[in-house]
């Protein structure tokens, strides 16, 4: 019996289940949006699997998904994996005493926090978000990890936006593994 290229996702370029909407947000920018492969049940599993890939190299002890869309993604992975899941948000979303982090915007600036007491004793992160595109926001979230008194062990990304040279804002040492580059 053949095997589809639906039945063995492998094959599957998942770049085809992920919608360009052009002019979004603003006029000239291209949007990437992951929702249709996020519907997709095949799709969604690929992803899930080719993310427990990197887990299982890299040996995390937690996922930590940035605000908002890493979310969908941290929460899935770290199910599929059984590990915890911690969230990095932006200011005045957490209960608690938080520790925060602020980094440079092109623009401006913005925050990131997490709970205190949510890496405690050093545990091993893999930080998940749904894109990687100038790096900042992946990069003061490792800083953040750092600060919280965890030790940063990779990044997973379903999609990348290699032109914007994200990647070289994070840190070399570090594995960076993103499922989708556009160039």
């Amino acid at each position: 019996m053949a095997i589809s290229a639906r039945e063995n996702l492998r094959e599957l370029d998942l770049r085809q289940l992920v919608r360009d909407v052009p002019d979004f947000p603003k006029p000239g920018i291209l949007f990437r949006d992951l929702t249709p492969l996020m519907r997709d049940p095949e799709g969604w599993q690929e992803v899930i699997r080719q993310l427990t890939s990197l887990c299982e190299r890299v040996q995390p002890d937690l996922i930590v998904g940035i605000e908002s869309r890493g979310f969908i993604v941290g929460t899935a992975l770290a199910t599929a994996v059984r590990l915890g899941f911690v969230p990095v948000r932006k200011p005045g979303k957490l209960p608690g005493s938080v520790t925060g982090v602020d980094y440079a915007l092109e623009y401006g600036t913005d925050r990131l926090e997490i709970g205190s007491d949510a890496l405690e004793g050093g545990q091993k992160v893999l930080v998940i978000d749904d894109l990687l595109a100038t790096g900042g926001t992946a990069a003061a979230c490792a800083q953040l990890v750092a600060a919280a008194g965890g030790e940063l062990c990779g990044f997973g990304f379903v999609a990348e936006l290699a032109a914007l040279n994200g990647r070289h804002k994070l840190p070399a040492d570090q594995p960076i593994e993103s499922l989708i580059i556009y160039s």
